[in-house]
Order: C-alpha cells, then structure tokens, then sequence
C-alpha cells in the first residue's frame, strides 16, 4: 500500500509540476507572438532549455523522495544504494543530453520536416532509449551485486515507472511532426 501510494503521489507530482512548467511556457510563448521571426527562434530555443532544466531539477528531487519511500531500506542498504544510485543518476544525465539535444533540433524542424531529418530524429530517438535501457540494465546489476535480486529489481521497477512518467511528460508536450 506504501509503495503505490508513494508512486501514485510521484505521478501526480510529476504531472502537477510539468503541467506548471507547460502552462508557464505556453504563456511565455503567448505573450510575445508580435516580436520579430528572427527573435522568435531564440526566444523558443530559450523556453525549452528553461523548461527542460525544470524538470529535470523538480524531477530529480521527486525521484528520489519516491526511490527512497518505495525502496524502503535499512540504513546498512541505504549506505550501499544511494552511492551506486547516485553514480546511475549521474550516467543517465549524461545520456538524457542526447535526448535534449534532439528534443533541441525538433522544436526547430517539427513543422516542415523532411524524410531524411525525420528518420535521423527517430533514429536518434531509438538510439536513446536503448543506451537509457543499457544504463538501466547495468545498474540493476550494481545493484544485485551489492542488495541482491529483490532489491535490485525493485530499484528497476521503480526507476522504469518513474521514467515513464517522465516520457510521458515530455513526449505530451512536444507537437506532432509536421504540425
């Protein structure tokens, strides 16, 4: 009962927060639709870095208050987990620049795409997601080495749940291709 309500709290959370950020961004937008085109891309490009850096800091600290609730450790586990968390977290940040960047290039192309530059944004995007599943992948065996199986597969479960709230997140408030 504890760890779905810690993850149900972390999706509602994580929607609330994003919902804020979107809302705040869309009226950025809004606000300014008389400037000059030659600012306009300047002024999105900047909406999305501030967007991105937002979730990713409230995201973040959300992740970790709901790891924490879920993973429900002894202070001897917490002293082994947190530590090779923190290393996962760190590598996965690494990894997620790949997806700012390409997140970058299509809010720049989405509305007059070509086949190539949509099949390299896909592409980039599958790419992504196998190196975010590799890095998920060898940190449940970190993690299995050190807390053993069950342990390790809750870090997975949960970590693969709150992943998926953030692609979701993401991925709802990015416009279709060709908009």
């Amino acid at each position: 009962m504890i760890k779905s309500s810690a993850i149900t709290f972390a999706v509602f959370a994580c929607m609330a927060s994003a919902s804020a950020v979107l809302a705040q961004d869309q009226a950025t937008t809004q606000e300014a639709p008389a400037k000059a085109t030659a600012s306009a891309p300047s002024t999105e490009e900047q909406n999305l870095k501030e967007y991105i850096t937002l979730l990713r800091k409230d995201v973040r600290s959300q992740k970790s208050a709901v790891m924490s609730a879920v993973m429900q450790l002894d202070p001897d586990q917490a002293a082994k987990f947190w530590p090779i968390y923190r290393d996962y977290d760190a590598e996965l940040t690494k990894v997620n620049d790949l997806r700012v960047a390409n997140i970058g290039r299509y809010s720049q192309t989405y509305n007059h795409l070509t086949d190539a530059e949509a099949d390299e944004l896909v592409q980039n995007a599958l790419a992504y997601q196998k190196q975010r599943m590799d890095l998920l992948a060898k940190y449940y065996d970190r993690v299995k080495q050190s807390l053993g199986a069950v342990t390790a597969a809750r870090f997975a479960q949960v970590e693969s749940q709150l992943l998926l709230i953030i692609d979701l997140q993401i991925d709802s408030s990015l416009p279709l291709a060709g908009s």
